[in-house]
């Protein structure tokens, strides 16, 4: 007596075999290159978008620090004219001012070099994805081009295939005449 549970495994695993067997008739392998194919540019498409992202924020702190330097020269100009003016306690206080924006530039000056150096690492990683994105295009086209020409090859020999026993089918026909 077979029992209950190698039972359920053996239909399971003919379901399965015969799912897998219609899943292979089902798919084209030209089908399944196409669409990695389309996968990989749309990966290419959110490095490249990374790219932009970070050389805009890498462009907004360039714009800050230019900001800011106007606005420390422009301290600068002030102090300037307050001790010409003879006011000490003015000329201190934009120093002091001064003092705080140059700490504010050191800080984006940093954040601006690591931006830069990111844009650059990403820009390399884009171009080298790139680079492998084309060389799979071509030859995910060289796989097809060979797949549909074994496709028709096997097409052809069916066809021969046919004629042959139609042909041996004719010649019994006419021995039999």
């Amino acid at each position: 007596m077979v029992a209950p549970m190698s039972v359920m495994k053996r239909v399971t695993l003919i379901f399965r075999s015969k799912a897998n067997k219609a899943l292979d008739r089902m798919e084209d392998p030209r089908e399944t290159l196409d669409y990695s194919y389309q996968t990989q540019l749309e990966l290419l498409q959110k490095v490249r978008r990374g790219v932009a992202d970070v050389a805009t924020s890498r462009k907004r702190v360039e714009l800050q620090i230019n900001q800011l330097q106007q606005s420390s020269n422009k301290l600068d100009r002030q102090a300037r004219d307050a001790l010409a003016a003879g006011r000490e306690d003015l000329a201190r206080e934009a120093l002091q001012r001064k003092s705080g924006v140059q700490s504010q530039l050191v800080d984006l000056n940093t954040q601006y070099t690591s931006l830069q150096g990111e844009e650059e690492k990403l820009t390399g990683a884009s171009q080298r994805l790139d680079a492998k994105v084309q060389a799979f295009r071509t030859k995910k086209e060289t796989i097809k081009a060979t797949y549909t020409a074994a496709e028709a090859q096997t097409r052809i020999n069916e066809a021969f295939t046919g004629i042959s026993e139609e042909m041996g089918d004719v010649g019994m026909a006419i021995q039999r005449a």
